[in-house]
């Protein structure tokens, strides 16, 4: 007695597509949350470097008309990060906000639109915000 091969149908095959179809975007899905949460903690160290370096570079003299100017430039040339171009941007790709706090001459911080808008749509409070990242957020800041 011969055994006969059994075939696919075609009914089977889309099946399983569409079940590796919603297993991949439930996958994608909760992937999403946790690409913004490492965004945000890149963008988090990497203001908090950028601010420890540039009032390194202030305490050491360099006048804060310079870092107004060209925030880059002085951290480039403090020679103490490997990469300035990629240490100026948060975990979005862009670059970080330097602003100065009103009524002070060397307080600054160093923010990012994109960081800020990720902590607001977390929906962390304001005085939370600034008391986990002093840093990065003050409430007299000076526009430029």
């Amino acid at each position: 007695m011969k055994m006969r091969k059994r075939a696919i149908t075609l009914l089977e095959i889309m099946i399983v597509i569409v079940i590796i179809g919603i297993i991949g975007s439930v996958v994608g899905y909760s992937m999403k949350g946790s690409l913004d949460q490492g965004r945000a903690f890149k963008s988090e160290q990497g203001s908090k470097q950028v601010h420890d370096l540039l009032m390194l570079q202030v305490m050491q003299g360099t006048p804060v008309d310079e870092i107004k100017k060209d925030p880059l430039q002085v951290l480039e040339s403090t020679g103490l990060a490997g990469n300035s171009k990629k240490l100026f941007k948060d975990g979005w790709g862009k670059d970080f906000e330097i602003k100065f706090i009103e009524g002070s001459q060397e307080e600054f911080v160093v923010t990012s639109e994109a960081w800020k808008k990720y902590l607001d749509k977390k929906n962390m409070a304001e005085e939370r915000i600034q008391e986990e990242y002093p840093w990065a957020f003050h409430e007299n800041l000076i526009e430029e």
